[in-house]
Formats: C-alpha cells, structure tokens, sequence
C-alpha cells in the first residue's frame, strides 16, 4: 500500500510533506524499492516494495529524515550528511546514481543497495526528489558495476527515467509545456534527436518539434517542422504505421532510400538527410480514444543503433506522454469553451451622449484557468447608467454560468427597483444564496447620472471589491473607497453603504479586477500603487489608447488570473464628449 504524508492543514503553505497524487502513483508503478523527499530531506511517500525491503513499516519510514533513518557505512555506523553521497545531487536538483550504499533495515541488518534519485516537481509543493533503490546483488555483476540490460540504460536509469516523466508529465496541463518537458527527458538520455508529429482534432498531421542537441543546449529545427501529408491508410512504412497506431519500429536511412510512397515518406527521407541520424525509434502516442501522433528519437552522434529493449523502453513513455496530452487537450477544449462562453455573456456596451466608454478582457495564461471575472453596462429607466464589475469564485465553465447568472439577477433589481446602489446589492446578495448557483462574489455597482446643475456625479457601493479608480484630466488618481462592504454569498446580511462624488470634466472612472494588480511576488498595496501612477501619466490619452497602455503598463508579468476593464470617461458636461 503507498502511503503519503498526512496531517498537513488545508492551505498551509509550509506543508510541502504533501506530494500530491502523482506521486503516490509514480511509486505504485515501480517494481523497484522506492521513496519520496522533500526539500528537508524528510520522507512523504513509500512503497510496499521499499517496506518489504527495509522490513520497516510505512508509518515507521513516512516523516523520517530518509539520510538519518538509513543511510549507513559499511561498518553500519551513522554519517554525517557531508560525506553522504547523495547530497551534492540532492542540493543542485539533478539526478544521480550509485551502487556502493547501505541502508540499515528496521532489524538493524545492513542492506547493500544501489541506489538512483530524480528530481520532480511536485505541482504547488516544493519539489521533491524520488529514490529509486535495490539490493546491489540484484543489480551488479562480476566486477561490482551496475550491468546493463540490452540497450543503452541500466534497469535501474529506466525506472528512474520513467519515474521522472510520469512526474513531469503530469504535472502541466499545457501540450506546449508537456512537449518541452518530454524532449528534456528523452534528451540526451537517450538520443540526439527528438521529433514530435501530432494528429489535430481536424486530422491533419503537423511536425510539431524537431529538436537537436548543441553543446548540450536544445536547438529547434524549425525549417524541419511544419504541416504534413494526411496518413496513409495502407502504408507499411513506420512513421505511418505509428501514426495509425499500428506498431513501433526502428528505422535508419535506409528505410526510406526506395521510392517514398507518400508525402509522410518524402518528409521522412528529409529529416533523415537533414539531421544525419543512422538510426531512429519510432512509437506511437496514443490518448485513451485515438491516436494522438507519433515520437521519433534519432541517433547521430551516439554511435549505437537502437534496440528492441529501447523501443520498448520508448512504448513506455509515450504510453505516458499520451495520457499527460490526453488530459492537456481535454483542458484546453474546457477552458475554451469556458472562455468563448465568457466572452459571449459579456454585454456590448451601450451608447451614452456625453460619456465614451470602452471595455477589455484578457483570459488567464495558457494553463492557467479562466476566472468568473465580467463586466456590464446599461441605461436604467431614469436615464441613468448602472456600470458593474464584478468577479465570481469558481473556474471554467462554473465561473462563466455563475457570473450570468449574477449579471441577470443584477440587471433586474437595479432595473426594476429605483434605489441606491447599496439597497439593490443588498437583494442580490440574498437572492444570490437562493436563486443561483454562485457560492461567493466581488463586485461594484456603480450608477453614474447627473444633478440639478448639470454636473456628472456617481453613486456607489463596493461587496469585498478592488476599489475604482477616478483619474482626472490633469492626472490626478486616486481610490474611491466609500461605500465598502461584504463580499457577496456570506449570508451576513448587513446593510450596505454608498459612496458618491462629483466626477470632475474629462474625468475617467477605471472598474477593473483583482488580475490587474495581485501578483504572487508583491503585495496588493504595491499592485494598487503601481495602477494608480500608471493611470494618472496616462490621463491625456484617448479612452481607447488609455485603456490598453494601462494594461500593458499596469498588469504583473506573473499574473495567473484573468483581467475585466471598464473604463468611462466623462464630457465637458453632461451631452457633450470629452476633452480633446
């Protein structure tokens, strides 16, 4: 049974003893004795093969310092960690070996074992370090060495490879991200050449990545990349084959010498001549439905051909890659179903004599998930503008349904009741716990109108969100932080208060979402100052060219969320535009 750490308290950012569930099931695969480190050098996950082999207890091994616990000298006495001979590679983060260790069992036995690490990130956690171990009778020969199996890696190197690319595969919902990871594992391990062809959802085949090593630094071919011809049906020649996923095959250049018997051939006598391999593995990657491509390992400067025990060394991984590039495309056919439905709820805005008003939305970064954060506009029935931003907990699909639903409960109470800002978010939020599925929300609801002497004034209240931000023409910015209150969905059901002020001629009101200024390495106060200085140097610029540039300028390079602008700019007076 795998057994990983417990105990650790949702959210605490020191329980990096949590590995996640790619670990547990890295070490359920493994036919080899194997455990789990964190940074500490502590124990979070086991196997039953590394309990049987240690004859110690996984509640025994789980939270242990691994190096005090086990690590041994040949006299059985302890070490210190400076003559342990896994540390220099645990410290730098890169993978090693050995096959002169002992371990010490929970009988007080020594075990001789060799011994492998793999560095692998464990997702948000800190990153963790896989041991990969056996007894050194198992996997020594005559003269003491780790020997090799047929092929190019020891039986060892290939589980900790395989360790290593489940991990790192897993862990990335981006093909982009998977596709580098995959290269950076197959190279120089195993090749000097990696070639990626992936099927589209269309059926067209593409040449995604062709990738050499210099110097021991990847270089893209990207004169070798590019569209393909569509698979043959009958094709016996390997790529076609592995692109039907029909076999694995190893090639050289011969294969391809004769008359090629399709446009994938031509393409394949190309890179052949173009790269110089003297032979290739060739292996299909198959996702749980279909077919998803092909990966080819090429070998130019390595002088040994391929092996049967290496193609099946390849099957094993890409059997791997397919699953990561499964649940990656399926992700991304999520989020952009989630952002087009985002985008489609998003309402055009309407046209106001006197006001100019534009709008913008950024989805997250790739991989990252597509937020609840939206915007809206429109006239009520005195003649007012009611301006909303807003953002609802949740991701995808959810956070796109639920921010409609909150927009339309929105729109009714501030159309059908003619009351201040505070009142009518008051009913949304108990209509909110009842009537929708949106479980918590920000947003500010802002009525912008005029008074009795024709000047622009705006009305507002604030559940839990980050505050508007008023620039005047000449370039002074600041927050209107009146009218603050609960967020929406917390059952309080408190009153909630207003703010208003007089908007200034040629004033712009800036209603955006926490995208715009929370970064993970500064704090919300420094996000808010740096909008702030940004919008007011920016003042004299048109609606249009204010609300880009203050995106480009204003938004953190790190940001991992989506972005909702609105920005209004306020005429001279109430009828006429604004300031040229």
């Amino acid at each position: 049974m795998d057994t990983t750490a417990e105990g650790a308290e949702p959210g605490d950012e020191n329980a990096g003893t949590v590995p996640g569930e790619a670990i547990g099931d890295t070490l359920a695969l493994i036919g080899t004795g194997a455990y789990a480190v964190d940074g500490r050098g502590t124990i979070v996950a086991v196997n039953a093969v590394a309990e049987r082999m240690l004859d110690r207890s996984a509640a025994e091994l789980v939270g242990a310092d691994a190096h005090d616990l086990l690590h041994r000298n040949a006299r059985g006495e302890s070490m210190p960690t400076s003559q342990c001979r896994m540390r220099p590679a645990f410290l730098a983060g890169r993978p090693a070996q050995d096959d002169d260790e002992w371990y010490e069992k929970g009988d007080g036995t020594l075990l001789p074992v060799a011994w492998s690490i793999v560095p692998c990130a464990a997702g948000a956690h800190d990153a963790l370090v896989l041991v990969l171990f056996h007894p050194r009778e198992a996997a020594t020969g005559a003269h003491g060495r780790a020997t090799a199996r047929e092929g190019t890696l020891d039986e060892l190197e290939r589980l900790a490879l395989l360790a290593e690319t489940t991990t790192q595969l897993t862990s990335t919902l981006s093909v982009d991200e998977a596709l580098r990871r995959l290269v950076s594992l197959v190279l120089p391990r195993l090749a000097d050449w990696a070639v990626v062809d992936l099927i589209s959802e269309h059926d067209e085949v593409w040449r995604t990545k062709v990738v050499h090593l210099e110097d021991g630094v990847p270089v893209s071919r990207r004169d070798l990349e590019g569209p393909m011809a569509p698979v043959p049906a009958e094709s016996p020649m390997p790529l076609s084959r592995a692109l039907r996923g029909v076999s694995s095959t190893i090639a050289g250049p011969e294969t391809y010498e004769r008359s090629p018997d399709s446009g994938i051939a031509v393409e394949q006598r190309r890179l052949f001549e173009a790269t110089g391999m003297h032979s290739a593995a060739i292996a299909p990657i198959r996702g749980l439905r279909e077919v998803l491509g092909a990966l080819t390992l090429g070998r130019s400067e390595q002088a040994e051909a391929f092996t049967p025990a290496d193609l099946t060394l390849l099957e094993d991984i890409t059997r791997r890659a397919g699953l990561a590039l499964d649940n990656a495309r399926l992700y991304q056919r999520q989020r952009k179903v989630a952002e087009t439905m985002q985008r489609y709820l998003l309402p055009q805005l309407p046209r106001v004599t006197g006001l100019e008003m534009t709008s913008r939305y950024l989805p997250a970064p790739d991989a990252s998930h597509v937020g609840g954060d939206w915007y809206d506009a429109f006239t009520l029935g005195d003649g007012d503008t009611a301006l909303v931003i807003g953002d609802v907990s949740g991701h995808d699909l959810e956070a796109a349904a639920g921010m409609a639903q909150l927009r339309n409960v929105l729109r009714s109470y501030a159309w059908s009741q003619n009351e201040p800002p505070g009142r009518v978010v008051e009913r949304v939020d108990r209509a909110v716990l009842r009537i929708t599925d949106v479980s918590m929300a920000t947003l500010v609801l802002a009525v912008l109108g005029t008074d009795e002497e024709g000047r622009w004034t705006l009305r507002w209240t604030n559940a839990g969100h980050p505050p508007p931000l008023l620039v005047t023409h000449e370039g002074v910015a600041g927050y209107l932080t009146d009218g603050g209150g609960m967020l929406l969905g917390t059952g309080a059901d408190r009153p909630r208060g207003d703010g208003s002020t007089v908007l200034p001629p040629g004033s712009t009101l800036v209603l955006y979402t926490d995208g715009l200024v929370e970064s993970p390495t500064h704090s919300i106060d420094e996000g808010l100052e740096r909008l702030r200085r940004h919008a007011a140097v920016l003042a004299h610029r048109t609606v249009e060219a204010f609300t880009d540039e203050l995106l480009r300028r204003a938004r953190p390079a790190d940001n991992d969320d989506d972005v909702a602008l609105l920005a209004v700019r306020v005429g001279t007076r109430p009828g006429h535009g604004g300031p040229a």
